[in-house]
């Protein structure tokens, strides 16, 4: 019983002391900048993950490489079909580029600028042709491109963990199924 009477009292005391340091630690912080630790969990459909921040990074890869060689493609090829396809690249990947970086800006992920080293070979290998055999690597190019990039934004869509990146994913899909389809008879017409 005197136990727990003592207990008590030193409970309230150090209660008052602990309310007097705070009073006196904001009353010596009058017209202090203040900071406030945010210890609310967030959603965690709201965070990258990994997951997200690497499907961001490679979608940003693709879409610089497609538009890229778009603009090559317009230097290089007299086909008005290759032609029409390469603009069509230019401004839809440019759009999804500048939405894509948006969301990433947001969640500070650093997207790359620049072709990588194996979009690089490509526009190399790319560069070096003419003719006939610039429109068949092209086109080739442009099928094998989209088709890692609808893998890639099925994979998002399924699994990835950020609302953002999952929802550029799905608006993203039928834009890149399209691409598909016009390649492929693009393809179909220059055999």
């Amino acid at each position: 019983m005197q136990k727990n009477k003592i207990m008590k009292k030193i409970t309230f005391i150090t209660i008052i002391a602990l309310t007097l340091g705070l009073f006196q630690a904001c009353k010596s912080n009058k017209g202090k900048t203040t900071v406030v630790i945010d210890t609310v969990k967030k959603d965690s459909s709201t965070m990258a993950t990994d997951i997200d921040t690497a499907f961001a990074k490679k979608a940003a890869a693709g879409g610089i490489a497609e538009v890229a060689f778009g603009k090559l493609a317009l230097t290089k090829t007299d086909n008005a079909k290759i032609k029409s396809f390469a603009n069509m690249m230019i401004t839809d990947h440019g759009k999804a580029n500048a939405e894509l970086a948006r969301i990433a800006t947001a969640k500070h992920i650093t997207l790359p600028t620049d072709l990588d080293t194996s979009y690089q070979v490509k526009m190399d290998s790319l560069t070096n042709l003419s003719g006939k055999d610039f429109n068949k690597a092209y086109v080739n190019a442009m099928i094998a491109g989209h088709q890692k990039t609808l893998a890639l934004m099925q994979d998002e869509v399924n699994h990835g963990k950020n609302a953002d990146f999952r929802g550029f994913a799905a608006q993203t899909l039928p834009i890149v199924q399209m691409h598909i389809d016009s390649i492929n008879k693009i393809n179909k017409s220059i055999k």
